[in-house]
Order: C-alpha cells, then sequence, then structure tokens
C-alpha cells in the first residue's frame, strides 16, 4: 500500500494511513491467516445460497465470497456466538445425561431385535346377533410358533394412520401382533364398534395356539320389530352364543306378554 505524499507525513515514509484503508488491511491480514489454519469445507456454519453468496447461519450474515466469511469468523461477533454455543450445548448435555454416581444412574434396556418368520394363518366368519340382527366379524389367527411368554395383541386403526394405501374414510383397520410373526391387518367398515356386554370378546387359546376376537357394529338405526310379534310384545333378551361353547345359549326364551 502507497502512503507516500500523505498529509502528516515525512517525505520518503509511508504515510499515515485513513481508517478504512487500515480495516480493509486488517480484514485481509485476518482472511489469509484464516485460510492457513481453517478448513472452510468443514465448516458447519457456512452455506452458499443460490445467489452465489455465502451465509454464517450462527450470525446469520451474508457474504460476497469466502475471504469476506473466514475474516467474519475471526471477529468478535462470530467468536462470541461460537462460546455461547458451547455453553448451551454443554449445558443441554448435562440434563440429558445422568448421572453416573448413586441411583441417579438409569438403567439401560437393550433393544430387541426379532427376526419374522412370516404372517400367521387366519380365518374370518361373518356373524349376526340374533336378537338385534347386528352384524358382526369373528375373526380367527393361528400363532403355532409364537414366543413363550407371548399373547397377541390387536387395536383398531384408522385409515390416515396408515401409509400404505390411499386414506379412506370409509374403512379402517384392525391389526394383530404377536412376536415373531409380521403384524397382520384386515380392513373393515368405519362404524362405531358395539363395546357392550357380550358384543365384544377376546380369547387366547394357548393350547391351541389360537386367538379369537368378534364384535359386532352398531345399529345405525332404531330396534327392529320381529315378525310375528304383536305391538304390546316384549321379548326378553337371549344369552349371546359364544362360538366356543356350542352348548351356550342355543335355547330362545318365549316372550313376555304385558297387560295394558
Amino acid at each position: 500500500m502507497d502512503f507516500q505524499n500523505r498529509v502528516g507525513s515525512k517525505i520518503g515514509s509511508g504515510g499515515v494511513a485513513s481508517w478504512s484503508e487500515s480495516n480493509v488491511d486488517r480484514r485481509e491480514r485476518l482472511r489469509k491467516l484464516a485460510m492457513e489454519t481453517m478448513d472452510i469445507a468443514n465448516d458447519p456454519y457456512i452455506m452458499k445460497n443460490h445467489l452465489g453468496s455465502y451465509e454464517c447461519k450462527l450470525c446469520l450474515t451474508l457474504h460476497t465470497n469466502e475471504g469476506s466469511y473466514l475474516a467474519h469468523t475471526q471477529g468478535k461477533k462470530h467468536q462470541t456466538n461460537l462460546a455461547r454455543r458451547a455453553a448451551r450445548d454443554a449445558k443441554d448435555s448435562s440434563n440429558v445425561q445422568p448421572s453416573l454416581s448413586g441411583t441417579n444412574k438409569a438403567p439401560l434396556t437393550p433393544k430387541k431385535h426379532v427376526i419374522k418368520i412370516g404372517r400367521p394363518g387366519y380365518k374370518v366368519t361373518k356373524v349376526r346377533d340374533p336378537i338385534t340382527r347386528q352384524l358382526g366379524l369373528l375373526f380367527q389367527i393361528q400363532y403355532p410358533e409364537i414366543a413363550l411368554g407371548v399373547v397377541p395383541r390387536h387395536r383398531f386403526m384408522s385409515a390416515y394412520e396408515q401409509k400404505v394405501e390411499q386414506p379412506n374414510k370409509s374403512h379402517q383397520y384392525l391389526l394383530f401382533a404377536a412376536e415373531p410373526y409380521e403384524t397382520v391387518s384386515f380392513k373393515v367398515q368405519s362404524k362405531e364398534v358395539d363395546k357392550g356386554e357380550g358384543k365384544f370378546w377376546t380369547h387366547w387359546d394357548s393350547d391351541s395356539k389360537q386367538f379369537s376376537l368378534q364384535f359386532f357394529f352398531r345399529n345405525e338405526r332404531g330396534p327392529i320389530l320381529f315378525e310375528g310379534l304383536a305391538p304390546g310384545v316384549q321379548q326378553e333378551r337371549a344369552p349371546i352364543a359364544n362360538p366356543l361353547n356350542p352348548y351356550s345359549g342355543q335355547t330362545m326364551r318365549k316372550p313376555t306378554y304385558i297387560s295394558q
């Protein structure tokens, strides 16, 4: 830099540089120093935008070239933000990690890795309540190679929870799961399930390794009048037949007449 013939300078000397020139010279020295000591390819805070300029994700500043960004990394603002970020990360890590002394140490549970052996066999039967005329379904799932001590589980899933098919609000899914078998799902109508007494039941037969589930859909309309009954006749409800016990609920009770 030529500092000749400036005000306040001696003849033959460099002269007095202005504040802007000194700032340019300082930033140039910092850029050269940063390029020698830093690897910009491994800097997690630099980002090149679609305009070709560079951004500092830590300080939210914009730079025209790499040299300008490197000079910024040696500045006070960037160094202060780096210290704040390191202090916050240390505080977060101390809160997450439990203490290694005393009873504060959390027990570690090993992650289970189960090898699936395929889908289980199943049988689906349509059923109807003989009294209320409600429609229902009986699911019988066979798990001959089920793991020791495992009981099959089930749950209803909305059509918007799954990612295999396009969601359809008129359907829902019934899932059955038991290790080491794959989880199977059945698409059923999206109607309200009647979970009243005798309407919804499950049974796990540990001898035959079969899991049974039966449910009925709730009637959307009112009670249905049976053929052959007068309007003043009230029929007592017969016990619901259990498919697992063919001798239960077979005898229908006679109608009871109400005097008016």
